[in-house]
């Protein structure tokens, strides 16, 4: 068989930019929280609240992982060179995991505390919890404002968005607490919101670990079946069969795609027809902007259903 291999990548990788005001964005958003992240610890040790300290644990992590994003996000606006041919796509997405890893090596030493304080729970200062609380989900509430918009299309910039989220809804959760301490005089809701806390930080770092964790390992971008990517590649006018297909992630937004197609043994001024109308539609339809297509030519007279080569997962 007779093999065309083409690309779309023109040279370089076409890169999605994100507004600058990204970067600004997370360079204040990472002053904020460390400005807090002293205030908070401090009121901790002062308060006795475990609550206070946990989520000044939270908020620590939340420094370095807008620190990581910030790195990030300057790493994948580097140009593609001759070493890294795919650009720094994936140093947004590293950064997320190792984020997610360190949130969920936080939980085990909260969980562990929360157990000690809850077999002696000290005293806590209920005012000066909600105080820094109220303090705590002023700062994190504007950083999620800053980030929400990047949020939606950035793994990197929803891993920070989700701490954010994460010490927004603790801070709530510590002014409710501190609330029912000032009028019950229970103590141990004090570690109970710390455990509620950690499990928070869990459920919001546990998604971050798998979806980046796939990208690495070069797994089927989230919401696509191989199945229907390549029932749509057999769609397209003058494709007869399709097989060695993959698909996989250069960063959080950037998919791309190979695989080999059969076709009938056409000059190659039609057979650059079939190309741009399969590229536009996994363009269209999944959002892969990056193909590589190998053809095939079917050496057959009579061109029926007989001659496509059926879809098989790859071994």
């Amino acid at each position: 068989m007779i093999a065309l291999y083409t690309r779309d990548f023109g040279g370089a990788l076409h890169t999605q930019h994100q507004p600058r005001t990204t970067g600004r964005v997370l360079k204040w958003s990472l002053a904020l929280t460390i400005a807090f992240v002293i205030v908070e610890f401090s009121a901790g040790l002062e308060a006795h609240s475990l609550a206070l300290l946990s989520d000044a644990g939270h908020n620590l992590t939340d420094a370095l992982a807008l620190l990581l994003a910030w790195f990030a996000f300057h790493f994948e606006m580097k140009p593609p060179d001759e070493v890294k041919t795919y650009g720094y796509h994936r140093a947004g997405v590293l950064a997320a995991f190792v984020n997610a890893l360190a949130l969920l090596v936080l939980c085990g030493f909260i969980l562990y505390e929360s157990y000690e304080r809850l077999m002696a729970p000290p005293t806590v200062n209920e005012t000066t919890m909600i105080l820094v609380a109220a303090l705590g989900l002023l700062v994190n509430g504007a950083i999620m404002l800053g980030l929400r918009r990047d949020s939606a299309r950035d793994l990197n910039i929803r891993g920070a968005f989700l701490h954010m989220l994460g010490d927004a809804l603790g801070s709530v959760a510590i002014i409710a607490g501190a609330i029912g301490i000032r009028y019950t005089g229970w103590q141990h809701i004090d570690p109970i919101l710390s455990i509620l806390i950690a499990l928070l930080i869990i459920w919001t770092a546990w998604d971050i670990t798998k979806e980046s964790l796939n990208i690495l390992l070069e797994g089927l971008p989230r919401g696509m079946k191989l199945r229907d990517v390549s029932a749509a590649i057999q769609e397209v006018d003058g494709v007869l069969g399709v097989h060695d297909l993959h698909i996989w992630s250069l960063g959080s937004n950037i998919n791309a795609l190979s695989c080999h197609v059969l076709i009938r043994d056409l000059p190659p001024s039609e057979s650059e027809g079939i190309l741009k109308r399969l590229k536009d539609a996994l363009r269209q339809r999944y959002g892969i902007n990056h193909t590589t297509v190998q053809f095939e030519r079917a050496n057959c007279n009579t061109f029926t259903n007989g001659c496509a080569i059926p879809y098989e997962p790859p071994s």
